[in-house]
Formats: structure tokens, C-alpha cells, sequence
């Protein structure tokens, strides 16, 4: 298998230097714009993988704490 080992810390990716991926970019781009965040400019592999499990520690869309279940961005006036 190709792709990275979910289970290996990210510090140790080959690639994690590499320009993050479009599909990093896009689900970041989603779950920053949901948490009143900004995506920097340029991240590479390894930074975008740890913003987006930040972020996701917060969403409500994949069992996060931040706000109430089933509220989106939109319904909370951001």
C-alpha cells in the first residue's frame, strides 16, 4: 500500500514536507471556514494533517466539542 500509515506520527511522513494535497486543502478549507479560521498560505503535508485534526477536534460534523450537534457555521451567524 502507498499511502502513509495512519497509526505513524506525522513528524516521521517522508512526504510530510511536501505541499499539502488538494484534498487536504479542500476538507481544511471546510472545517476552518465551519471554525472562523483562516488557512495559511503554503502548509505542507505534515502541517495541514495536524490543523485538520485540530479542527476536527472541534467539529461538531465528526464528533468534536464545539459546538452543539447538527448546528453548522451558517446557523450560528458566522
Amino acid at each position: 500500500m502507498s499511502e502513509a500509515n495512519p497509526d505513524k506520527a506525522v513528524e516521521d511522513w517522508a512526504t510530510g514536507g511536501e505541499p499539502a494535497t488538494g484534498p487536504q486543502l479542500s476538507y481544511l478549507s471546510t472545517l476552518a471556514r465551519e471554525a472562523g479560521e483562516e488557512v495559511p498560505q503554503n502548509l505542507t503535508k505534515a502541517e495541514a494533517s495536524r490543523m485538520i485534526d485540530r479542527l476536527q477536534q472541534a467539529s461538531p460534523r465528526v464528533g468534536g466539542t464545539g459546538s452543539p450537534a447538527g448546528g453548522t457555521a451558517d446557523e450560528a451567524g458566522t
